[in-house]
């Protein structure tokens, strides 16, 4: 299939899906979410691990994640990073949330969401960026001070969003392709250690195995959690401690 059909039919599709989750009542997304946080509290990955990524999630038709960044944030032996966009270059860093106070002063921005200030009691935010992608597909260091060093921690666990999955791990994103790109650029271009990838999905977001159209650049996740199932790589599903 050509490049040109694959993004038409993602079109399509988020089309479809956002016209279904626009649907779905409050109470059920809230519910659904708080099932999902609780599958991934139990995960060994989440348990064990001590450097986390979450989305800041939309108050509608996505899985809600403040339990789960509650969670993080009052356990002192996790960091939590969350994404944020970077308007000069058009691209997606992570950059760290230190505790609940600073969670709730975060301002309301586009959609609902919480945004990332540049700062955190006047001093700049640590940042879980190490390259910086171009557009023309090109790695280039990022040499800022507040950037994770390749001495730093790396990333345990990513909790992505998306706009629909599907039971073969493919994700389709918002059209943007950030993640891709900064999965692209923090693990291919600073050449750090894979994290985590666990997708977080409304029941109604996960679909039939070949049902999301991906190309060569779209990162497939580890494992995609809904309220009923657990969807993960063969080697999780036989060694659930790496979970």
């Amino acid at each position: 299939m050509s490049t040109t059909m694959i993004r038409a039919n993602k079109r399509a599709l988020r089309r479809a899906m956002r016209t279904t989750l626009g649907e779905l009542p409050a109470a059920d997304i809230q519910s659904q979410s708080q099932a999902i946080a609780a599958k991934v509290m139990a995960l060994p990955a989440f348990q064990n691990g001590r450097t986390f990524s979450c989305y800041l999630s939309m108050p509608t038709a996505e899985v809600q994640t403040t339990s789960l960044i509650m969670d993080i944030l009052t356990d002192k032996w996790k960091k939590l990073f969350v994404p944020t966009i970077v308007p000069e270059g058009d691209y997606m860093d992570f950059v760290r949330l230190h505790n609940e106070e600073d969670y709730h002063s975060l301002p309301i921005g586009l959609w609902g969401i919480r945004e990332p200030t540049e700062q955190w009691n006047n001093e700049k935010r640590q940042s879980g960026r190490c390259y910086g992608y171009r557009s023309d597909h090109q790695y280039y260091l990022n040499t800022s001070p507040e950037v994770l060093h390749d001495s730093a921690e790396d990333l345990d666990v990513i909790l992505l969003p998306g706009v629909a999955f599907d039971r073969s791990l493919s994700r389709l994103g918002h059209g943007k392709g950030y993640y891709d790109k900064f999965l692209s650029s923090y693990i291919t271009g600073a050449k750090r250690p894979r994290p985590l990838l666990v997708a977080l999905a409304l029941q109604q977001q996960l679909l039939d195995a070949g049902s999301v159209p991906i190309t060569d650049t779209d990162w497939k996740v580890d494992m995609i959690i809904t309220p009923n199932d657990i969807v993960a790589k063969d080697d999780l599903c036989r060694d659930p401690a790496k979970a």
